[in-house]
């Protein structure tokens, strides 16, 4: 999710899945990141592998703001039983390694107990002030040795992908510099859905054209201790993050229940009457959502299927801590050039133009267009020749994430898409 709005655990398991063959491989890992500021226990990024390890083709997708790996989980599944050449990775930021998941562990009640008591553990920018450094430097890092892991040493084919401000990242990666070495040779493809650069937003109202001067201002705000991104702070920084991972865990687990959390929700959010716990997630993702970013279409994701994303219990829908460098970082790179005010803030954008890897661009109907738009502007100023697009202007910004595989257009264009690629 891209929101100018809003582990350190291993586990293995097999999971069913729509597609014909039934079952696909599953693991969420920890790997090795790139040394940055902070504990070097932190130096860590975890994945959510699936399909086969045998696989010759590895799609990487790297969420937007605030999400996290959790919300490619329906995605990767299909896309893994309908390719048996293809793994799916779904990389979690280092960011989550600040994160206290293991309430969700437990079952509804004593998860509710641990985080609505103020049990687990919280971090504040007085704890980690190392987190204003986590910029876009830090996650193209981290994303390389990710990277580097799947394509195994030229064995596989890696496309690389995201969704919303992920989309960003994964073209930022394909004209970053690597101490000389061009992130577009480490790739065979790029996947953008619903996201990218140079005023894939405009059409919902954002561009971004940072001055010196607001670069300028922004880092001396992190500087001063700002140095998480509130745009979805509901109380503490975490707020929002636990309660909509709580009305998940109550919804798939008690769904006609009446909401346990309802009343936990600030004003804004809040039901006007009482509700489900299924009903709560309805109401909080289709009739009434905080902002479009975070909407689903009923008629495409099911109420339980959100439920299921949302309550995890690892790895997570959304991440808890977003840092405001990384925001400043992605804005800066929107102009998808080395400009002066990339290079002031340490942006390596010297290949753009250079990139020569075949693109998918999927846009849904909250740009009203100018993801696409946005894509093709990337197509004509690169060496960019095999471009697909797709779109769904019924489909909101989390649906390619989450529908019905029969409905899902992203899917089901993306799918032929990598096929040809892996033949």
């Amino acid at each position: 999710m891209r929101v100018p709005w809003i582990c350190a655990i291993t586990m293995a398991l097999a999971l069913t899945t729509g597609a014909a063959t039934g079952k696909v491989r599953e693991a969420y890992v920890s790997m090795p990141g790139a040394d940055a500021p902070g504990p070097a226990a932190d130096d860590r990024v975890h994945v959510l592998k699936v399909g086969s390890a045998d696989a010759r083709q590895v799609v990487v997708l790297v969420a937007g703001q605030f999400g996290a790996a959790g919300g490619f989980g329906p995605l990767a599944r299909e896309l893994a039983a309908r390719l048996p050449g293809t793994q799916v990775w779904a990389v979690d930021r280092r960011e989550q390694n600040l994160a206290d998941l293991r309430g969700f562990r437990r079952p509804p009640d004593r998860a509710a107990d641990y985080y609505l008591g103020g049990r687990y553990r919280a971090r504040t920018p007085q704890s980690v002030p190392y987190v204003g450094t986590w910029g876009l430097g830090v996650e193209l890092a981290d994303l390389r040795k990710v990277v580097l892991a799947a394509a195994d040493g030229g064995r596989r084919r890696v496309i690389l992908g995201g969704h919303s401000w992920g989309a960003t990242t994964a073209l930022a990666y394909a004209g970053w510099d690597f101490d000389g070495h061009p992130g577009y040779r480490d790739l065979s493809g790029l996947a953008l859905i619903d996201g990218g650069v140079h005023d894939a937003f405009a059409g919902e109202g954002y561009t971004y054209r940072l001055t010196a001067d607001q670069a300028d201002a922004r880092l001396a705000k992190i500087a001063d201790g700002e140095v998480f991104d509130k745009s979805l702070t509901m109380g503490r920084t975490e707020t929002f993050a636990i309660l909509q991972q709580l009305a998940g865990k109550y919804a798939a687990a008690l769904a006609d229940e009446p909401s346990a959390v309802a009343g936990h929700l600030p004003d804004q959010l809040r039901p006007p009457a009482k509700v489900t716990n299924e009903g709560l997630v309805e109401w909080l993702f289709a009739t009434h959502p905080l902002v479009p970013d975070i909407s689903v279409n009923p008629a495409y994701t099911s109420t339980a299927t959100l439920a299921r994303a949302l309550a995890g219990p690892v790895p997570a829908l959304f991440e808890w801590y977003w840092p405001n460098r990384l925001s400043l970082d992605l804005e800066a790179a929107d102009p998808f050039d080395d400009t002066s005010v990339a290079r002031k803030l340490g942006l390596r954008l010297t290949h753009t133009r250079e990139i020569d890897v075949p693109l998918y661009s999927f846009q849904s109907g909250l740009t009203h267009g100018t993801v696409n738009k946005a894509a093709a502007w990337v197509a004509a100023q690169s060496r960019i020749t095999d471009v697909t697009y797709a779109e769904d202007s019924a489909m909101t910004h989390l649906d390619p994430l989450l529908a019905a595989p029969a409905k899902n257009t992203m899917l089901n264009t993306l799918t032929p898409f990598l096929a040809r690629l892996a033949d």
